[in-house]
């Protein structure tokens, strides 16, 4: 069964919310944006004038030419730079990396706050083609640990499922934030849809015994940020 559409009133609301969160750490967004859609519509407008033809036609082409060139590159210099802007907001946060593993595709489960210790820091779990995918953030050495144990616990309960350990972070061997997604979806194709369902249900033992953590509150990604992920 099919998604139904976005109402085209939603859609812009969603356009403005993001535009305002961008426009908070990149102040130059909307300049940016109109200036790759002049520069978008210039292009247009001269591919479409100079192929052959004349007449009142080939000026309505060309203006339709300059309008969608236009709004193609304006819709990807926003898309990204509100990216980089939504990113910039969310580092440094708790529970930025499990925000950012939200806008993984279909086909991926994110679980945040798997493992966590009293000084903050923590590990979320991701189930996807690559096996499972621990992803920790917080101190380098205390992370380390962290991560170690709850790969135990989930060796015990799926001894051949490929399991693997990334700490979200700007330090040596870690993975930035704005890059922890496409780092991800990269580490390769070893589950399958039938073979995800068994992991997700043997990884029912582990949380049944796991108490109840309330995700740090900070800045999520709206759905237009998502919708921008996904489209790239």
């Amino acid at each position: 069964m099919s998604t139904p559409a976005t109402p085209p009133t939603k859609r812009r609301q969603q356009l403005v919310q993001t535009y305002r969160m961008a426009k908070k750490t990149d102040p130059r967004i909307g300049l940016f944006t109109l200036g790759a859609f002049v520069l978008g519509a210039l292009v247009g407008f001269a591919v479409i004038w100079f192929l052959p033809g004349d007449g009142p036609i080939s000026l309505i082409l060309a203006i339709v030419g300059a309008l969608l060139f236009g709004l193609l590159a304006a819709t990807l210099v926003f898309g990204r730079r509100a990216q980089a802007a939504a990113f910039g907001q969310l580092e440094g946060q708790p529970g930025a990396a499990a925000s950012a593993l939200q806008m993984l595709r279909r086909g991926w489960k994110t679980d945040p706050v798997v493992g966590f210790n009293k000084q903050q820091d923590i590990v979320h779990r991701v189930v996807g083609p690559p096996g499972i995918v621990l992803v920790g953030e917080g101190h380098p050495q205390r992370i380390k640990t962290l991560l170690a144990t709850e790969r135990r616990k989930h060796e015990r309960v799926l001894p051949e499922t490929p399991i693997h350990e990334v700490v979200c972070g700007r330090g040596e061997g870690q993975v930035p934030l704005d890059k922890l997604v496409k780092h991800v979806t990269k580490l390769g194709r070893h589950l399958k849809g039938a073979d995800m369902t068994d992991v997700l249900n043997r990884l029912k033992a582990i949380d049944a015994h796991r108490p109840a953590v309330p995700m740090p509150k900070g800045p999520m990604p709206t759905k237009g940020m998502r919708g921008q992920q996904r489209g790239r």
